[in-house]
């Protein structure tokens, strides 16, 4: 860890940071020894960007495939069968029981019951703001509206494949998995909404959530390689992403002031885990072919962070969610309540802020 002496901090945690604007870009399917490795290919995010922040070299996928490690990040629940194969029928999730001292409802299913929760009605409850903002949703409508893009409950899914004129993926999107906000139309049209949203929503402190979750496409997240439209894909086209909107979120006013920039995968592609990561009860080993998603690496950008910080701490997708809820004074939910995760503290909060003129 590099730290400025003048600027460190004294032992900060998540809590203490003043951090009051988080961004999250959410990339896809990429070990950490590709992304961050020499030959990279997005050298923009494996070399320049850890160079302005912090590069959080063990931090862990929960599971595999793609929605499980999403739905672990905003609602803290493991891995059930049917999340683990991406839902491609957008279904009814099946309680086998009640929700337990770990806060994991047993079962099956996709869309969760009203009484599972997420940081999304955690941020609301609070007075606090967030939005979602999903690249192509809504480019072609008689796939998904362009705000809370989903299909009906109990359809097939037709988003699970891009097609040349939308590459729009609902597995990518946590939030429509979710009664407690799907069922609220006007809630969630409000806040889940198309990327296209995110510029004006920059140009304003008082109108940058305090939350915004950004997912690419399946061509700008590096999943598919080719990419329906003809792009590249994979890493080269995530790097090309995360040029053109990396600088727009640092220029923002709210970043400046007190935000922090996240940078991280859904997966690995192996089977590690770390962090005490458990399954759920009577469910299946989280990743699938071994106890967790795998070590994908994390950059993290702020002004509460100074350049060319380095961690080796151990993370996951829960202890994010854990972080996350510290930072907004937020009880802690499903498998982020676990005492023995770590949360960002001193190792990556490691500068004080300039103070804006």
């Amino acid at each position: 860890m590099l730290c400025v002496p003048v600027a460190c901090l004294a032992a900060p945690t998540a809590g203490s940071v003043p951090v009051r604007h988080v961004f999250i870009i959410m990339l896809e399917n990429e070990s950490y020894a590709v992304t961050f490795g020499q030959q990279s290919l997005a050298p923009y995010l494996a070399h320049e960007l850890p160079r302005q922040g912090a590069l959080l070299s063990q931090y862990y996928g929960i599971g595999h495939y793609s929605l499980d490690n999403y739905l672990a990040m905003i609602s803290g629940q493991a891995p059930n069968p049917a999340t683990q194969n991406d839902c491609t029928t957008f279904g009814e999730f099946v309680p086998t029981g009640k929700i337990d001292a770990n806060g994991q409802l047993p079962g099956t299913g996709c869309v969760y019951p009203k009484r599972v929760r997420t940081i999304a009605n955690q941020l609301t409850d609070a007075g606090l703001s967030w939005k979602a903002y999903m690249e192509d949703m809504g480019a072609d409508p008689s796939r998904e509206a362009a705000t809370c893009g989903h299909v009906a409950v109990g359809a097939k899914d037709p988003t699970s494949h891009a097609t040349p004129k939308d590459q729009y993926a609902a597995k990518h999107n946590p939030f429509v998995y979710f009664h407690a906000i799907i069922d609220d139309a006007k809630y969630c049209d409000s806040r889940v909404v198309n990327l296209d949203h995110l510029s004006a929503d920059l140009a304003h402190v008082d109108s940058t959530p305090n939350f915004a979750y950004i997912t690419p496409n399946l061509c700008h997240d590096g999943h598919d390689a080719p990419c329906k439209n003809g792009e590249q894909g994979g890493l080269i086209s995530a790097n090309a992403f995360l040029r053109t909107w990396v600088p727009r979120i640092m220029d923002s006013p709210a970043f400046k002031q007190d935000g922090l920039l996240i940078i991280t995968f859904d997966e690995g592609t192996d089977g590690t885990a770390c962090c005490n990561e458990k399954g759920l009860p009577g469910g299946p080993r989280p990743g699938q072919f071994g106890p967790g998603g795998g070590v994908i690496g994390a950059v993290m950008l702020s002004p509460f962070i100074a350049p060319g910080t380095r961690s080796d701490v151990p993370y996951n997708h829960y202890s994010l969610l854990r972080s996350l809820e510290d930072i907004f004074g937020l009880p802690h939910l499903g498998y982020a309540g676990d005492n023995r995760l770590r949360t960002f503290g001193s190792d990556v909060f490691t500068a004080r802020p300039i103070p804006q003129k």
